[in-house]
């Protein structure tokens, strides 16, 4: 386990210091229809009709909102395909020829500064809501809907600090765009009339905390500053991140804005001013594609709708072509598995692990605690998994399960193998029914 530990940590700190590949004319790009927060949508293209990059040619439908779909790039549609999403489903992806001409649509602009310091929060979150902007360290919230809070905001922080094992996508992202991020700040810092805002990065990112100590110099008087944080995993979760920045512990089920904070992912930051700055919604991103799986590890910035498939070879291909691959979408904590490499990179897909398969054998509870000490809301793991074996439906409500954050860390500290945290998932389920 230290010799599988030391060689991710050396990995993940080699490829985090190589500046990131542009891989931006795939011949193919693809589109998710829906996704996780919205299950339908409306396609307003028929196949053969040309598109350009930004244009909109589609309506996802969530529970409470809706969100444009945006062509990637300019094109002719092809038609439907089925592909894996990050969601680790098969769905169907709008497929687009690239013309590589990138045609842009006529609603990208550029703002000039005065025009931008004169929209108020509500215009800003119109920009935001039609460039369908969401938390692309993952969650893909709509950011829209944390700017409509009614809450006084007092502190904007941004999440810099991307805990998980392997992932360097966001470590590169501050390195080569630090200007987008600060202007990103101020144009938050603006929409909600807010005077402070810290930028969390784990403590042992020196080189991301010498880039904007430097830049930050061209910011005096902003309110903006770094916060280096803690070097352990969960940090990047929200609460972990908002206590140690400020020293305020959230309650359970408790938003930030009830305190006055609000908090926002690095990626999004960089989306929220690409909207205002260009009116351009999210059409590239950074990506990690590690693991044991490929012979070289690297980051790379591509289009939404790039196949992984594309970028395997750019990494050398597989390490070991005849064995058994797993493939994580997202990070290794906290990701899904998807059985092959057809899958597509969306607007949340953070990395892409490629790990080579071992089979491990679950062994029978010995009750050594490992999963209760090493929950960071201090649930009882077990007793939720045997709850649910039972089907105690009154048992595992009682256990509260839904607090869980579905880190993993009860899973991964498990010394007889056993997936803990998927019957914890399980039980949220029954808690909510």
């Amino acid at each position: 386990m230290i010799a599988k530990t030391t060689h991710i940590k050396d990995t993940k700190n080699l490829v985090g210091s190589l500046p990131a590949i542009r891989y931006m004319k795939p011949k193919y790009l693809y589109i998710a229809m829906a996704n996780a927060r919205c299950p339908k949508a409306d396609l307003y293209i028929k196949e053969g009709d040309h598109v350009n990059s930004f244009q909109v040619i589609g309506m996802r439908h969530g529970p409470f909102f809706e969100q444009p779909i945006h062509a990637t790039c300019s094109g002719t549609y092809v038609g439907l395909e089925k592909h894996y999403h990050r969601n680790g489903k098969l769905t169907d992806f709008i497929k687009i020829k690239n013309d590589f001409k990138e045609t842009f649509d006529h609603s990208v602009k550029e703002r000039s500064d005065e025009e931008i310091k004169a929209l108020t929060k509500e215009e800003m979150t119109e920009i935001i809501k039609d460039c369908a902007n969401v938390g692309l360290g993952g969650s893909s919230f709509p950011t829209f809907v944390k700017f409509q809070t009614d809450k006084p905001i007092k502190m904007i922080l941004v999440n810099g600090i991307e805990c998980e094992p392997y992932i360097t996508a966001d470590h590169r992202l501050m390195l080569e765009f630090p200007y987008r991020v600060m202007e990103a700040i101020k144009y938050t810092m603006q929409a909600f009339n807010c005077k402070q805002a810290k930028i969390c990065i784990k403590s042992k990112y020196t080189d991301i905390k010498r880039v904007y100590e430097q830049v930050l110099k061209e910011y005096v008087g902003s309110g903006i500053e770094l916060c280096c944080v803690g070097n352990y995993y969960p940090q990047g979760w929200e609460v972990e991140m908002i206590r140690n920045a400020t020293g305020i512990q959230l309650k359970p089920g408790e938003l930030p804005s009830s305190q006055g904070i609000i908090d926002f992912n690095v990626s999004t930051m960089v989306g929220i001013y690409k909207a205002i700055k260009y009116n351009m919604p999210v059409i590239k991103r950074f990506i990690t594609v590690t693991g044991d799986g490929i012979n070289y590890p690297k980051n790379f910035r591509v289009k939404v709708g790039t196949s992984i498939k594309e970028l395997i070879p750019l990494c050398g291909g597989y390490k070991h072509p005849d064995k058994e691959k797993v493939f994580i979408l997202g990070g290794p904590m906290m990701g899904a598995s998807v059985p092959s490499d057809d899958c597509i990179i969306t607007k949340t897909v953070t990395s892409i692990i490629i790990l080579d398969k071992v089979n491990y054998v679950e062994e029978p509870c010995v009750r050594c605690g490992s999963c209760v000490l090493s929950c960071p809301v201090h649930l009882e793991p077990v007793q939720i998994m045997n709850a649910v074996k039972a089907n105690d439906k009154e048992r595992i409500k009682k256990l509260n399960p839904l607090k869980c954050v579905e880190c993993g860390l009860c899973a991964y500290s498990c010394t007889s193998k056993i997936n803990v945290t998927d019957y914890v998932k399980r039980a949220k389920i029954f808690a909510k029914l």
